[in-house]
């Protein structure tokens, strides 16, 4: 091997370097029995990012205009407290959050299709503290979502 080809394989990360080797991971959702593309596809993190910011503006909003007078510590923390709230009770119920609607998204459980409260609630608390949403696994789905048994994808 060239060592251009190992420093190359080693800036583009283990999965280019296994795909070099032959070695074939199929697409995101495949191990599911999802579709690659279209409805029911996984969705990609560029959606599940816009549908989180578009949630936790609102969230802001809401604690800023309505309970807090001003920003501050105590604003975030309120919108920390309804975005958890909004989270459980839309995912809870009919699936998805209005971020989530807007960008085409939807929760469901990996095993019945819907999300059940106990469900929403624990992929609520995981998303709230944050680490284990920047952990993802090769379907690119977040820590939080494996423990829950949800996957976020595409209406």
């Amino acid at each position: 091997m060239d060592k251009r080809q190992a420093i190359g394989s080693w800036l583009s990360g283990p999965r280019a370097a296994a795909e070099d080797a032959g070695v074939d991971f199929g697409y995101r959702g495949e191990q599911l029995g999802l579709p690659e593309q279209g409805p029911g596809s996984i969705a990609r993190p560029g959606r599940r990012l816009g549908a989180l910011a578009v949630d936790w503006g609102l969230c802001l909003l809401i604690a800023y205009g309505l309970i807090t007078d001003g920003y501050d510590q105590a604003t975030s923390n309120w919108a920390l407290l309804i975005f958890f709230l909004l989270q459980v009770l839309t995912l809870g119920t009919v699936g998805f959050t209005p971020g989530k609607r807007l960008f085409g998204l939807r929760v469901i459980a990996q095993d019945t299709g819907t999300v059940n409260p106990w469900r929403a609630l624990v992929r609520s608390v995981l998303l709230c503290l944050a680490i284990p949403a920047l952990v993802w696994d090769r379907d690119g789905r977040g820590l939080h979502d494996r423990l829950a048994r949800t996957v976020e994808v595409r209406i």
